[in-house]
């Protein structure tokens, strides 16, 4: 599952290409979901126990999805099985006036993980080459710029010890349909819902094209996308986990060694 949904760097990305209801060849109540999320949440919380006393690398991981795609879903439960004391959740919402009198990437950087810790962008600088795209905030010239922008930015987080991953969640326009009446149908959940949805939804194959271009020109071997499958939840909540345990082992983190002497040390 670790290489089944990435990107490969150069490739020219179709999302017709990638079914948003796949399964995985499991089934919801099937004990190998349960027992293969609870397992991946468990090793992930070891991993970042060891990366948190390291001290010296950090993980970033971007979502990004259309409205009502499951990012917070995500969230909720795929990063309950790390610690909050070294896991933090940014949120980018409209630039403010002082955001916008700085070049797009200044908010961002300011929410880079530091050494130990894990950050994960719930939406990101990808809205720059998204939303901004689509509804013509910017010249084509810019948005082109910004793709090598992004490249450049994250290529330097890289080298500078930062792990990153980075997941569309991918959903149909049809489940889209049934999430959004959801929320308008639970009192619970209107206050998610704003009538600028509607008028993203009218520009789904706009999107859908932004999106491609975004995964063809910015999923790099250091800085991979993941196109996952988010019409049901368990499927892209499983999915996550495990890309994120599996890059945690790959990057192996270590505990320090204990200070010397302590075998002697006798407490009163």
């Amino acid at each position: 599952m670790h290489d089944r949904y990435r990107i490969t760097p150069g490739t020219s990305v179709k999302l017709a290409d990638f079914d948003p209801d796949e399964n995985g060849g499991l089934e919801k109540d099937d004990d190998e979901v349960t027992d293969r999320t609870r397992a991946a949440l468990d090793f992930m919380h070891e991993y970042q126990e060891r990366m948190y006393a390291e001290g010296c690398r950090a993980l970033l991981i971007i979502l990004q999805a259309m409205d009502a795609g499951g990012k917070d879903g995500t969230i909720e439960h795929v990063m309950s099985g790390l610690n909050p004391q070294a896991c933090r959740v940014q949120s980018f919402k409209v630039p403010t006036p002082l955001e916008l009198r700085h070049d797009f990437l200044w908010r961002i950087h300011q929410w880079a993980p530091r050494a130990g810790h894990i950050m994960v962008f719930n939406r990101s600088h990808y809205e720059d080459v998204l939303v901004v795209k689509v509804r013509k905030f910017a010249s084509p010239d810019a948005i082109e710029r910004r793709y090598d922008e992004i490249n450049q930015f994250e290529k330097m987080l890289v080298q500078n010890g930062t792990t990153i991953l980075k997941f569309m969640l991918h959903i149909s326009k049809d489940e889209q349909a049934e999430r959004l009446r959801d929320r308008i149908a639970t009192p619970e959940k209107r206050w998610k819902f704003r009538a600028g949805d509607l008028d993203d939804r009218k520009l789904w194959p706009t999107f859908m094209q932004a999106f491609e271009d975004v995964l063809s020109k910015t999923s790099t071997a250091r800085a991979p996308w993941y196109v996952v499958p988010a019409d049901r939840n368990w499927v892209r909540n499983l999915a996550v986990a495990k890309i994120l345990l599996a890059t945690l082992a790959d990057m192996d983190p270590k505990l320090p060694e204990p200070e010397a002497g302590l075998d002697g040390i006798i407490i009163h």
